[in-house]
């Protein structure tokens, strides 16, 4: 089972990072993130990314019907390497010898273990699943489990209050707000990122909890764009806004809810609050409508911001 932020590896010398659960038409959908050099793993930009496939490798660009985009997809016979977080976390828990990212990044595990997280249901990925990692790199834990997921974020807040984990500093924030380049101003990004307590510091390393849900939502459900859209609506259910992709339920006639899939907005909105949403609006061939945000990697002129 492919799972989102599962990274795969074909013969080519590619590594993509898994976008959705399973696969379509015999494909796995995915991104484009690392291409084996002679001196290692180099990390691909989106622009970069695009071009390479592209120029060299067009059979692994593909339009997805279900989602109405053209994607980065790999034919499941194309795969050499399935890299899965869970067992890489693992390996690296059962190995000695880790060099300074690894050392922190076992140093996190065993304070959530120590703290009661049943650290079974976590994962690594980013550039330490496959072994890409600088002594710069951040790191990214993923949460297979959602009750453990949120116990994570509790956990994760006390830490930080006991000094045992360090709250992001101005200029961390400035860092991450710089990676996302998303369309709310740093004071808006820093606001509702600071709430969340998916992000903090361990010996001066950023890290990130992203939770995965092994169930998708709708995965074959086919929707259809019908151009962008900026609305303001009041969030009826969020118990869903840190899957993959995020849930937000509405309170509106016709369309249903917003489906985020960039991580700069999960988790963004609490049940009750009100929201400006600036996405894409998706039909199905039954009427149902909901906004997409994460259209695109870089999600341009998309977000969703909480106004009260």
């Amino acid at each position: 089972m492919f799972l989102p932020k599962d990274f795969i590896e074909t013969d080519d010398g590619l590594v993509f990072a898994v976008v959705a659960h399973g696969s379509e038409q015999g494909r796995v959908l995915c991104f484009l993130r690392y291409v084996r050099t002679k001196a290692g793993w180099q990390k691909q930009s989106t622009h970069d990314a695009n071009a390479l496939l592209r120029r060299k490798y067009s059979r692994y660009l593909y339009y997805s019907t279900t989602k109405d985009v053209q994607l980065h997809a790999v034919p499941v016979e194309y795969i050499s390497v399935h890299h899965r977080p869970r067992r890489r976390l693992l390996n690296l828990a059962q190995t000695p010898g880790h060099d300074r990212v690894e050392r922190d990044l076992m140093r996190l595990y065993e304070l959530y273990r120590t703290h009661g997280l049943e650290v079974q249901s976590m994962g690594v990925t980013g550039s330490l699943l496959i072994g890409a990692h600088n002594q710069q790199s951040d790191i990214d834990l993923i949460v297979y489990d959602r009750e453990q997921f949120h116990q994570a974020r509790t956990i994760t807040r006390d830490l930080i209050a006991r000094g045992l984990l360090q709250p992001l500093s101005s200029s961390d924030w400035e860092i991450s707000y710089d990676r996302r380049s998303c369309d709310l101003t740093i004071t808006d990004y820093v606001w509702h990122e600071r709430r969340k307590f998916n992000k903090a510091m361990i010996n001066g390393r950023k890290f990130d909890l992203s939770y995965v849900n092994h169930t998708p939502v709708d995965a074959d459900v086919r929707y259809r764009k019908s151009g962008k859209i900026v609305l303001r609506c009041t969030i009826t259910d969020a118990d869903q806004s840190y899957d993959y992709p995020a849930l937000f339920k509405i309170d509106h006639a016709e369309i249903r809810a917003i489906a985020c899939f960039t991580a700069t907005y999960t988790g963004q909105a609490l049940t009750g609050e009100t929201v400006e949403v600036s996405g894409s609006l998706e039909q199905t061939d039954t009427g149902h409508k909901r906004i997409v945000v994460g259209s695109s990697r870089e999600a341009e002129g998309e977000y969703i911001k909480v106004v009260r």
